[in-house]
């Protein structure tokens, strides 16, 4: 659930291919822990791109190569298990809650699909998983979100500004990514479909 993208950056971008592929770990002899350990301070390490956007250039192109699944999935579950549980409330508790999982887990990766599919017909230099796993890591500020709507719920009109700083956050971090991998002529119509994207998640959950 991992993998290497060259973008065409020069002799900088080469550089810094040949750096990650040296670094490459040999994970079948290593205990478990460890690789799992590792994997974590990866998410965490990107996830710091997504809590500051407006980030170096250059290490931002590093990071965009090396894409994995395991954040976005795990980020993803978590929004969905928030979400249904915030859900429960009524006779039918569990099917509401299933119901709920169900939703935002087909939202978040079939969403993240359409919106990879028209980046590249835009003309973008962007594969399938690279763009999933940014927009997977940029929904984070939607999971903060959506937590503290369940902690600060009782508070009369906090939802609203708490999830639009979520939308915000969420918006600019991904379209500061996905504007580098399109053509500079085709940047807007890259980003319409983002924003509802993460609009869809926000609008979900005030509504739950």
């Amino acid at each position: 659930l991992s993998g290497n993208i060259t973008l065409h950056q020069g002799p900088k971008s080469d550089q810094l291919g040949h750096m990650a592929a040296d670094q490459e770990v040999n994970t079948l002899e290593e205990p478990v822990s460890e690789t799992i350990l590792r994997d974590l301070k990866r998410i965490a390490f990107k996830l710091k791109y997504v809590l500051i956007p407006k980030s170096a250039e250059q290490e931002k192109a590093k990071q965009l190569r090396d894409w994995d699944l395991w954040g976005p999935l795990l980020l993803c579950l978590l929004l969905a298990l928030t979400l249904s549980i915030s859900s429960t409330s009524g006779s039918s508790q569990e099917d509401t809650a299933s119901l709920v999982f169900g939703i935002v887990f087909v939202v978040v990766w079939v969403g993240a699909a359409i919106v990879t599919i028209n980046a590249q017909l835009l003309g973008g230099n962007v594969s399938f998983f690279q763009s999933v796993c940014l927009l997977g890591y940029c929904i984070f500020p939607m999971n903060v979100a959506s937590l503290l709507v369940i902690i600060l719920g009782f508070v009369p009109y906090i939802k609203i500004p708490i999830v639009l700083a979520g939308f915000a956050w969420s918006t600019l971090s991904s379209i500061g990514f996905m504007t580098q991998l399109v053509p500079e002529s085709r940047k807007a119509l890259a980003e319409y479909p983002v924003i509802l994207f993460y609009l869809f998640l926000g609008w979900f959950i005030l509504v739950i």
